[in-house]
C-alpha cells in the first residue's frame, strides 16, 4: 500500500476510535505511532516518538498555558465574574431580554481574563443561572445564552486556541490575541441582537428586571475596573515591548492573585482549588497538543497535507469557494470531535492550502476559531451545552442545543463577515505592527 492509502487508512482509523470517545490525545498518539511505523520503520516510529514528546513537552513557549489558565481560576474564585455580571445587570438588565444579554456581557469580560469557552460557561452558569431562574426567564434561552456566551473565551484574547495555533503556525500569539478582538466584540454584538430579538418577538422568553439608581449603575463599574487593570495589564504590556507572551501570562497570574488578595478573597482552600483546576486543564491542552505532534509527523511522511495542498489549489474555483470548503468542513466535524482536538488535527493538513492561496495566516487563525467555536454549542457533542446541563440539572441537554441554534446562526454570519471583510481581523494588528 503507497503512504498515502496508509495515511488515508490512518485517518480513518483515528475518526473510528475518537466515535468510540477514546481520548483525542491517545488516539493521536496510537494512530500517529503505528502509522509511522508501517510508512518509515518501527525504530524510527520509536525514536520519533520519544524525541517529538521530550521537545513539545519540554516546550517554553507552552508555559503560557498553566500561568493563563491559573490567572482565570485565580479570577473566578476571587469573584470577578460576579462583578462583571452585576455591573453588566444594573446596565441591561431593564432591556427585553437584559439579564442574558449582561450574561454575554459578563461572558466577553471573563474571557479577557480566561481563554478557555468551557471554563466560561461553567462560570457563567454558576453565576447567572440562578439569577434567570430568579427572573422566571426561559430555560431555553438562558441555557443557549450561557452555552454560546462561554464560546467568546475562546475568541476574547488571552485564548488557550490563539495560543496553540500560534505555536503550531509559528505565527505572532500577540497578533492573534489582538486580531481576536473586534469579532469577539461583534459576535458578541450579534448574541445581544438575537436575544433582543427574540424577547421583543416573546417576551415571555425574557422578562425585563426592575430599574436600579444611575448611581448604582456607576458604582457596579468599579468591579470592571480589575478585569481592565488585568487586560491592560497583560496585552499592553505585551504591546509596549516589556515583556513576552509568557512573561505577560505570568504577570496576569500575579495581578490576579495580588487583587485576589487586596480584596481578601483568596483562601488556602480556593488557591488549591485553583492549582488543582490549573493542573487538571494544563495536563489535557498539553496532551492533546503532544498527541496531535505525533500524528502531524504521521501525516507529513504520508505526504498527504502537501498532496491536498496541490490538487485544492489546482481546482478550476476561485479562491474563496476553496475557503468556504474548508470553513464548511470544520462546521461538519466541529459537531464530532474537540475544538482544540479538531484544529491540531486540521491545522498541519490546511496550512499548506492556506499558503498556497496566500492567504493572512493571522485571518486564518481568527476563521478557525470562530467556527471550533460553532463545534462547542453544536449537537451531538457540543461541550459547552454540556457543561451548562451538568451544572444546572433542572435544564435538560436538548433544551439547552435548542437555546444555541439563534446563537449558532449569529456565528456563522460572524463567519461570512470575517471572510467577506478580512480587516475586521487584520486591522488592529496592522495598526500595532505596521
Amino acid at each position: 500500500m503507497s503512504a498515502i492509502g496508509v495515511g488515508i487508512l490512518g485517518c480513518l482509523l483515528l475518526l473510528l476510535l475518537l466515535l468510540c470517545s477514546m481520548p483525542v490525545a491517545l488516539a493521536m498518539a496510537i494512530v500517529g505511532v503505528a502509522g509511522f511505523s508501517v510508512v518509515v520503520s518501527p525504530h524510527a516510529a520509536g525514536a520519533m516518538v520519544t524525541s517529538d514528546l521530550l521537545d513539545t513537552l519540554s516546550s517554553y513557549s507552552l508555559t503560557v498555558i498553566p500561568l493563563f489558565v491559573f490567572m482565570g481560576q485565580i479570577a473566578f474564585h476571587s469573584g470577578i465574574s460576579r462583578r462583571l455580571f452585576k455591573a453588566a445587570y444594573y446596565w441591561l438588565g431593564p432591556l427585553p431580554g437584559g439579564l442574558a444579554m449582561a450574561t454575554v456581557g459578563a461572558c466577553t469580560g471573563f474571557g479577557a481574563i480566561c481563554g478557555s469557552g468551557p471554563a466560561t460557561a461553567a462560570t457563567m452558569a454558576a453565576v447567572a443561572l440562578p439569577e434567570m431562574k430568579r427572573y422566571n426567564y426561559s430555560m431555553e434561552l438562558a441555557g443557549g445564552t450561557v452555552a454560546a456566551g462561554g464560546s467568546l473565551g475562546m475568541l476574547i484574547p488571552p485564548s488557550v486556541v490563539f495560543i496553540v495555533y500560534g505555536i503550531m503556525t509559528e505565527q505572532s500569539i500577540g497578533q492573534l490575541f489582538v486580531a481576536g478582538i473586534l469579532p469577539g466584540l461583534l459576535i458578541a454584538a450579534l448574541f445581544c441582537l438575537s436575544i433582543y430579538i427574540q424577547c421583543r418577538l416573546r417576551p415571555e422568553l425574557g422578562p425585563r428586571a426592575e430599574r436600579v439608581s444611575w448611581g448604582m449603575r456607576w458604582k457596579s463599574l468599579l468591579g470592571v475596573s480589575e478585569t481592565l487593570i488585568l487586560f491592560v495589564a497583560v496585552m499592553g504590556g505585551m504591546f509596549a515591548g516589556f515583556f513576552t507572551p509568557t512573561e505577560a501570562a505570568s504577570v496576569g497570574a500575579a495581578g490576579s492573585v495580588i487583587i485576589a488578595l487586596a480584596r481578601r478573597k483568596l483562601t488556602w482552600g480556593s488557591l488549591l482549588r485553583s492549582l488543582k483546576e490549573t493542573a487538571r486543564t494544563s495536563c489535557m491542552v498539553m496532551s492533546i497538543v503532544a498527541g496531535a505532534v505525533v500524528f502531524g509527523r504521521f501525516l507529513a511522511v504520508t505526504r498527504i497535507p502537501y498532496e491536498l495542498a496541490t490538487w485544492l489549489t489546482s481546482l478550476p474555483a476561485p479562491a474563496w469557494v476553496i475557503i468556504a470548503f474548508i470553513i464548511l468542513f470544520y462546521l461538519v466535524c466541529g459537531c464530532f470531535v474537540d475544538a482544540l482536538g479538531l484544529m491540531l488535527l486540521t491545522v498541519p493538513v490546511f496550512y499548506p492550502v492556506i499558503l498556497e492561496l496566500h492567504y493572512d495566516l493571522i485571518w486564518f487563525g481568527v476563521i478557525i476559531v470562530v467556527v471550533t467555536q460553532m463545534g462547542v454549542i453544536s449537537p451531538p457533542v457540543g461541550v459547552n451545552a454540556y457543561v451548562v446541563s451538568g451544572m444546572e440539572r433542572d435544564i435538560a441537554l436538548q433544551t439547552v442545543f435548542k437555546g444555541v441554534m439563534p446563537f449558532l446562526l449569529c456565528l456563522v454570519v460572524a463567519a461570512a463577515l470575517l471572510v467577506a471583510f478580512p480587516q475586521i481581523s487584520l486591522w488592529l494588528p496592522s495598526l500595532i505592527h505596521p
